[in-house]
């Protein structure tokens, strides 16, 4: 039951990042937004999400992580009300970027909770898989319940949603997840250097957030990451000489956590990136209701879902985490080759339809194995760090992936706008080319966990070999 609250919290992070993308135009029409403004309603969250979670994953080590949660959840439900209550942009705007911190003080400790909940490896394998379904599967479920809210009542129910479930988790939460005690502020908090990791990472993601608005070889997007990295470099500086830094430098230094962060990174940038392609394609070329588009990608969930009932673990067991992490990426490096193929006028079945199908089945496969090679190592007292250094990569790859791939896209598009193509034709060239180069990042993706993920010291495959060797099809 405590891994279920936890997931409850997770989709309800997930679901904020994309359940408002189909209610949009009604949001720009109802509060009188600029093109340029609207953006802000998704910006703001992702900005303020991304930087704080490194933050709030040490400060949940420090202080205990049931503590942190349960105010990260309380706080994500006030700040969605007010959110679904917003009679203006700025009322909007401010309120989804508290819910970005809200979210990220939450999301930091959920994977530090699980692998402390579950100690015995087959078990935590099982809570993995859950939490792996409620990521992957959350982005298709969040389009499909913003089409069906925003269609059917209104746009602020995408945010009122929230109110119920957030309660739920709140009181669930404070009577079913256990308290562990923190390792304490007595040698106090080092505030200079979460003053620079939390700032140093918003101005990266804003940059990159904002990169596709002024071009990525622009004046603007160039000097805000040159800022994020003198800034980030001052942090590592100051860490290194500091008895109590907020972000012991030991932690890179640990292998599988770090090498497993640039594959999931990698990974990431692709799957979301066509994730969102797709969704354009389907409605933009192929005029696809906000409803149908959500139903388009359910197939991904199901097979993300059929995958998370043991089938993965068990795998895992008999070939190995890399090994499983390497098929995945090459599932979905194919089912970005066949996407990579659509024309204005292909037909659901059998292209699309195959091509989600093997998405499902590749984040199946390698996105728990992922997990479970990031956590093998790191020390329980830095748990909600480590969960903390996952998420950021997930949260950072994401924004870069779809930042990059639009770009691509729409710089496709619009040069062949330019030599007089129709529009449905130069919009399905530019999403090709989005996902033939998706493709390319997977295969590399692949390449890079045959290169880092060597089974050295990774010690998580050999434990699961043990623990399920009598383990049956169980659901997580």
């Amino acid at each position: 039951m405590a891994l279920v609250v936890v997931c409850l919290a997770q989709l309800m992070n997930i679901l904020d990042s994309t359940v408002v993308n189909v209610a949009l135009p009604k949001i720009q029409h109802d509060l009188s937004f600029t093109q340029g403004n609207l953006t802000w309603v998704l910006d703001a969250y992702l900005i303020s999400f991304g930087s704080f979670l490194l933050l709030a994953g040490r400060i949940g080590d420090l202080i205990g992580r049931k503590k942190v949660f349960l105010a990260g959840v309380a706080s994500f439900t006030v700040f969605s009300a007010i959110c679904g209550v917003a009679d203006s942009q700025i009322v909007l705007i401010i309120a989804r970027f508290l819910q970005g911190i809200a979210g990220a003080t939450c999301a930091s400790v959920i994977l530090a909770i699980i692998s402390t909940e579950f100690t015995e490896p087959s078990e935590r394998a099982k809570a993995m898989s859950a939490y792996i379904f409620v990521v992957v599967s959350g982005g298709s479920i969040g389009l499909l319940a913003g089409g069906v809210l925003t269609q059917f009542i209104d746009w602020r129910w995408d945010f009122f949603i929230n109110v119920p479930i957030g309660i739920f988790a709140v009181i669930a939460g404070y009577r079913l997840i256990d308290e562990r005690p923190g390792l304490g502020l007595s040698r106090g908090i080092d505030w200079l250097g979460s003053l620079l990791v939390t700032v140093g990472v918003m101005v990266g993601v804003y940059a990159i957030a904002k990169a596709p608005d002024y071009g990525w070889g622009s004046a603007h997007t160039l000097g805000f990451l040159a800022a994020a990295v003198v800034i980030l470099a001052a942090f590592v500086v100051l860490e290194s000489r500091l008895e109590n830094p907020i972000m012991p430098l030991r932690l890179f230094r640990i292998r599988s956590l770090i090498a497993s962060s640039i594959v999931r990174g990698t990974l990431i940038s692709g799957m979301y990136a066509s994730f969102f392609l797709g969704a354009l394609y389907l409605q933009s070329v192929r005029g696809y209701s906000p409803l149908d588009t959500g139903l388009a990608f359910l197939p991904q969930t199901l097979v993300v879902g059929v995958m998370s009932r043991g089938i993965t673990t068990r795998l895992a067991a008999r070939f190995g985490n890399p090994a499983m992490v390497v098929t995945g990426l090459l599932l979905m490096a194919a089912a970005l080759a066949l996407v990579s193929q659509v024309t204005p006028t292909t037909a659901y079945a059998p292209l699309l339809v195959s091509s989600y199908v093997l998405l499902g089945l590749g984040a199946g496969c390698a996105m728990s194995p992922l997990l479970a090679i990031a956590l093998s190592e790191v020390p329980r007292e830095d748990a909600g760090l480590g969960s903390g250094i996952v998420n950021v990569s997930l949260q950072l790859a994401a924004a870069v992936g779809v930042a990059v791939f639009s770009s691509i896209a729409t710089g496709r598009s619009k040069s062949l706008e330019t030599a007089h193509e129709s529009l449905r034709m130069a919009l399905t060239a530019g999403y090709r080319l989005g996902f033939a180069v998706g493709c390319g990042t997977l295969l590399a993706a692949a390449l890079l966990a045959v290169v880092l993920l060597r089974p050295r010291r990774v010690q998580q495959t050999e434990d699961l070999a043990e623990e399920l060797a009598g383990v049956g099809a169980e659901a997580a």
